[in-house]
């Protein structure tokens, strides 16, 4: 096998065969839309132009959206457009519980915005909305999706004290790629969340995107740093071009080499990893979340001491070019 290559840009620009998928629709996609919209709620699915929408809301999950659709920051690779925000709705957690109810949903997913303008971050809206679900539909399970809250330590503190069965927050690329497409993220800051959450026994997930430059060993430490700071499942999807506003691709990844960053992952630990040309954070959850509960705790866990090489001479050609 060889090296995934560090590349800036694409030649041919045209979507591969794998990345393309059928029109939404469908009676039970109709039903998802209706009930969102009907309750003036958000969801990622539509926000971020994911792939998946066809094929989650006709299987009748959709991963809610907190805190309205403009976000506080402005991340070059994200179709959340960036601006002026408007005041939380105090009732959104209610409609959003509400909603899961009515859809009678076994799982559900919660995200949100970036929103630095508030003292929390929104953590206390993410905590009352946990609360509402657990109140609507108590069998329900309720992953989040969180933002860095700035490393307010506090601000984590409600959303864990709220008690979610799963607790993301996603690195989204590799560090040297930070300036370039989330400047206002650090990568240190969010391997710290991840590490005091799983401290506390949160059950932790991470996301991670490819194509946008990066080579196979910024990959495969990143695998690492999520692994020994103790994030247990994790996402890996191709970056889209959301428009030409944004940054460019710079490689369309192929699936089997998304197959052989899955079995490395998994050598090196985690409990389950959802890898794929069109995976996306709460892609498959559900079923992420039944293979971390049906593992047993590991005895021991490797920690990379400082000045240990990260990576294995032969874990670092695992990727394809």
């Amino acid at each position: 096998m060889v090296r995934m290559k560090r590349v800036q840009a694409v030649v041919d620009r045209r979507k591969p065969e794998w990345l393309k998928v059928k029109l939404p629709g469908g009676i039970t996609f109709s039903r998802v839309k209706n009930l969102v919209a009907g309750g003036g709620l958000h969801t990622v699915c539509e926000s971020a132009h994911c792939p998946n929408i066809g094929e989650c809301w006709s299987r009748q999950t959709a991963t809610f959206m907190l805190m309205g659709d403009t976000c506080t920051r402005n991340c070059r690779f994200c179709a959340v457009p960036g601006g002026p925000v408007a005041p939380l709705d105090a009732d959104e957690p209610r409609r959003v519980a509400q909603a899961v109810q009515e859809l009678g949903l076994h799982y559900a997913v919660i995200t949100s915005v970036t929103r630095d303008d508030l003292a929390d971050g929104g953590a206390s809206h993410f905590a009352r909305t946990i609360q509402e679900i657990r109140r609507a539909r108590p069998s329900c399970q309720v992953e989040v999706l969180i933002p860095d809250f700035q490393g307010r330590r506090d601000a984590l503190q409600t959303v864990i004290d709220a008690g979610p069965d799963v607790l993301n927050h996603n690195v989204e690329t590799v560090p040297r790629l930070y300036a370039l497409a989330r400047p206002q993220a650090d990568y240190q800051r969010s391997l710290h969340l991840l590490k005091e959450a799983h401290a506390q026994g949160a059950k932790t997930k991470s996301g991670l995107m490819v194509g946008l430059g990066e080579d196979s060993e910024e990959v495969l430490q990143v695998m690492h740093d999520l692994y020994r700071n103790g994030c247990r499942m994790l996402t890996i999807g191709q970056y889209l071009q959301p428009s030409k506003r944004h940054l460019p691709v710079a490689r369309y990844v192929p699936p089997k080499e998304f197959d052989e960053l899955k079995r490395s992952g998994l050598r090196l630990g985690f409990a389950h990893i959802e890898a794929g040309p069109l995976v996306r954070s709460s892609y498959h959850a559900e079923q992420q979340w039944a293979a971390l509960a049906k593992r047993a705790p590991r005895q021991s866990e490797p920690v990379l001491s400082r000045g240990q090489p990260a990576l294995a001479r032969d874990e670092r050609t695992i990727i394809g070019r």
